[in-house]
């Protein structure tokens, strides 16, 4: 059988969004999208994908195009983002977070019959991490972009982030930026997660533009990324959190892959030394003139480097 050829992007024709669902796992109802492999008959190794505070499964689209041809793989909204709803119960802490991925990750394996390699941006990293230290034995790999683990120095462009969770004050602020169209909101957005928002193809903009004004008309939207991101920030804020978050990474124990941009304006990218240290068999990459959402401004990268890792692991166990 001739090997099969990797897919590649074409930047002036993007893929749309992969097909997705709403799935009932436990207490949880989550929009999955899943990525078609490129070859239905060949046998792929089971992935799935967290996305970041204010992203959606969207976010891993170029990514998983171009690794359909050894991943079978899935991409989950968090509970209250992308297309799926809030939780019944409310909790949108890192902690209810976890448990929602969890249950899916839980069905992937037990569906595939085998661990699934876990990826994870931003809060989802942070997500990824406590849930493979909780169920190594579900997790083949580990790929952290830019994880929000606790770090001690904050990115300037990060420091207004409490003032938005702030119960009152962030309403205030959240009801000022709505008043914004969904164009600049996005672009705004982009300009920040990006170190080159040139580089955001022209549909990829449409698209995200269009997901901004249907969130709009959702009336849990707004609050469901303050809360999130007020559950973030007390991994931040309370000490004993976040050395309970920093013990999780020293737990993991699947091979991760821990990807940074050096443009970096959410995440210091400085923390990938610590993460380095702390996770007990990684591979640190840091990507120059790449912003917090490397999935996104350099999928074929990303791609590239997932693809040598789950290879690695693969031939490691061969032997």
């Amino acid at each position: 059988m001739p090997p099969v050829v990797p897919p590649r992007l074409d930047p002036a024709a993007p893929l749309p969004p992969w097909p997705g669902c709403l799935e009932v796992h436990g207490e949880h109802l989550l929009h999955v999208r899943r990525t078609p492999a490129l070859d239905p008959q060949a046998p792929l190794e089971p992935a799935l994908a967290v996305h970041g505070l204010g992203g959606s499964a969207r976010n891993w689209t170029d990514v998983s195009a171009l690794l359909r041809h050894r991943l079978e793989f899935a991409a989950v909204d968090l509970p209250g983002f992308g297309e799926s709803p809030p939780p019944q119960n409310g909790d949108l802490s890192v902690a209810g977070h976890v448990r929602a991925v969890l249950a899916v990750l839980t069905a992937e394996a037990e569906r595939a019959g085998q661990p699934v390699h876990l990826l994870g941006s931003s809060l989802g990293g942070v997500v990824a991490t406590e849930v493979a230290a909780a169920r190594p034995d579900l997790v083949r790999t580990l790929t952290l972009i830019s994880p929000a683990l606790p770090h001690y120095r904050v990115q300037p462009a990060a420091v207004r982030l409490p003032v938005l969770a702030a119960p009152l004050l962030g309403s205030i602020v959240a009801r000022r930026l709505a008043r914004l169209d969904a164009e600049t909101r996005t672009r705004a957005t982009i300009t920040l997660c990006f170190a080159d928002p040139d580089r955001v193809p022209p549909q990829r903009l449409r698209e995200a533009v269009a997901e901004t004004a249907r969130r709009d008309t959702l009336p849990y939207g707004a609050q469901a990324v303050r809360a999130s991101l007020r559950g973030l920030l007390a991994t931040y804020l309370n000490p004993v959190a976040a050395r309970a978050a920093w013990r999780a990474a020293g737990s993991v124990s699947a091979p991760t892959l821990l990807v940074y941009g050096r443009r970096d304006q959410l995440v210091d990218p400085d923390s990938s030394l610590r993460a380095a240290r702390t996770f007990a068999n990684s591979w640190l990459v840091t990507l120059p003139g790449v912003g917090h959402l490397a999935q996104m401004e350099a999928p074929e990268l990303v791609a590239d480097l997932v693809g040598q890792l789950v290879g690695n692991v693969a031939v490691g166990e061969r032997r």
